[in-house]
């Protein structure tokens, strides 16, 4: 007789191929997001994309992502999460042909949303999907891995996105996620049967409240990022619209039965504690890799394949850590050692935005991304552990995907705050170059303010990540038993109880 999962649905002969299906998918949506940071200014500068443009070619895709990762993950509930993994895919295949045929900037800006509306349901039902078809005693290991993948697809996007844009030009990055895509697409029509994930809930969908959520984030990247030539007033009117919408969507998903957003998650100290240090962690983290990228091609005249190389030692450092973590775990108390990842974390981007003012020594630049792998890779692993153990066993799925949406509205924030730094007193042609990698279009004064911003943006980052190390401080007191299984629930799961 076959297995059936904890939720009642019949569990796959060979889960592992669902598990190799999946996580194609999941690496061409992370290496279309971050693969983007090192042919940024190849594509600004072959399209001739404003700052503006250039900025909403970058974060059209993270907006779009990160609002609809709660939106599909209760979707997923009421049309069955097969059919909605899937068409993501299918979407998201689309897009990314639409990306490879651009010729504007505009028609860019639309596939790129495009994209992110076919990534969130890749994102959002991948977990649930391996939930669905692993049996009890393969899932921790089956999410441990998931975890590895989703982390590996986002480090080597800039790797893929810079070899590709050496070869072919920017649109190379999305010929790679393109042929990466109709792999996952095939590979899953095959493996995942029609039974897994056809569980549904009656529960109504909060349009309302996937309304506000979406325009939230709009707004909060509008007034960090209002363009060139903006009023003065047009930042604070979009500050203060988005203070209304997030009041609005507060009340209402605080009456609703069946809301996008558990409210009630942060009624508990530790657990608020433990979602905002990974929010502060991803924030602080997330652009260093375009604030190398910028640097070293717009100051240096560095190729895209060289940028890309630039910050694989955070891939190193990140694998390395975790490794470790998952026995110190055990052994050190979960606070004080995901305390220290913060205090590399934040070691590591102040380290980077101080050598950003010298010629930068490649070796040093090195040492401090270096610093910032380790650090997120000793942290994830505990924070993990301290939301598990604090959130009661039947809302943990809902906790995790909380922690998990955060993770992307901290990537959108930190991206956010580099584009809205780099451009500070520079003129537009100014602008223009610093996004289209050209050095030569730099006067004296220009050049200096554009490394001043750079390197105060990095000292923002950094500033963020100090904040997490007291946050991490402050996480209730737990210690791992030695026979508890440690692997790590993923970093970039799904966003909901099916998580």
């Amino acid at each position: 007789m076959s297995e059936v999962s904890t939720c009642g649905a019949m569990l796959h002969p060979h889960p592992w191929r669902v598990f190799a299906a999946t996580s194609i998918g999941v690496i061409a949506v992370f290496v279309a997001m971050s693969g983007l940071t090192v042919a940024l200014p190849t594509l600004s500068r072959e399209l001739d994309a404003t700052p503006t443009q250039t900025t909403w070619i970058l974060l059209g895709y993270m907006v779009v992502t990160t609002a609809l990762i709660l939106v599909f993950g209760r979707l997923a509930d009421i049309v069955g999460r097969r059919p909605l993994y899937l068409s993501g895919l299918i979407v998201f295949t689309l897009a990314s042909a639409l990306c490879i045929v651009s010729q504007s900037a505009e028609f860019l800006i639309v596939a790129r949303i495009l994209q992110g509306v076919g990534a969130a349901a890749v994102v959002t039902n991948n977990t649930a999907l391996l939930t669905d078809t692993f049996p009890p005693h393969l899932l921790s290991q089956a999410l441990g891995w998931n975890a590895t993948v989703a982390a590996l697809g986002q480090i080597i996007g800039p790797v893929v996105g810079g070899a590709a844009t050496a070869l072919i030009g920017w649109r190379g990055l999305f010929v790679a996620v393109l042929g990466i895509a109709l792999i996952a697409t095939v590979s899953s029509l095959l493996v995942i049967p029609r039974s897994v994930g056809r569980i549904r809930s009656r529960e109504p969908f909060d349009l309302g409240g996937a309304l506000l959520a979406t325009t939230l984030l709009t707004v909060v990247v509008l007034a960090l990022t209002p363009g060139p030539g903006s009023a003065a007033w047009l930042p604070w009117s979009y500050a203060a619209v988005g203070v209304i919408v997030a009041v609005v969507l507060v009340v209402v998903q605080r009456r609703r039965a069946h809301p996008l957003i558990d409210l009630t998650l942060f009624a508990d100290r530790g657990i608020s504690l433990v979602l905002l240090a990974g929010l502060l962690t991803a924030t602080a983290t997330y652009a260093v890799a375009l604030i190398i990228s910028l640097y070293v091609q717009a100051v240096d005249g560095t190729s895209p394949f060289v940028a890309g190389l630039l910050v694989t030692p955070v891939a190193a450092g990140t694998v390395i850590a975790a490794s470790a973590a998952g026995w110190l775990v055990t052994r050190i108390a979960p606070r004080t050692l995901a305390a220290s990842g913060m205090v590399l974390n934040t070691a590591g981007v102040l380290g980077v935005a101080l050598v950003l003012s010298a010629d930068g020594s490649l070796p040093v630049t090195a040492l401090f991304l270096f610093l910032i792998g380790t650090g997120i890779g000793l942290f994830m692993t505990p924070s993990t552990s301290v939301l598990m153990l604090t959130v009661p066993a039947q809302r943990r799925g809902i906790a995790n995907g909380m922690r998990s949406t955060l993770q992307n509205v901290g990537n959108l924030l930190s991206t956010a705050i580099v584009v809205a730094i780099v451009p500070i007193g520079l003129g537009a042609a100014a602008q223009q170059a610093a996004y289209g990698g050209s050095p030569a279009a730099f006067d004296a004064a220009e050049f200096n303010r554009f490394v001043d911003n750079l390197q105060l943006a990095g000292v923002v980052l950094g500033a963020l990540s100090a904040v997490g190390i007291v946050v991490c401080l402050c996480f209730p007191r737990h210690q791992m038993p030695r026979t508890q299984d440690t692997a790590p629930v993923p970093e970039y799961a799904t966003t909901k109880e099916s998580a």
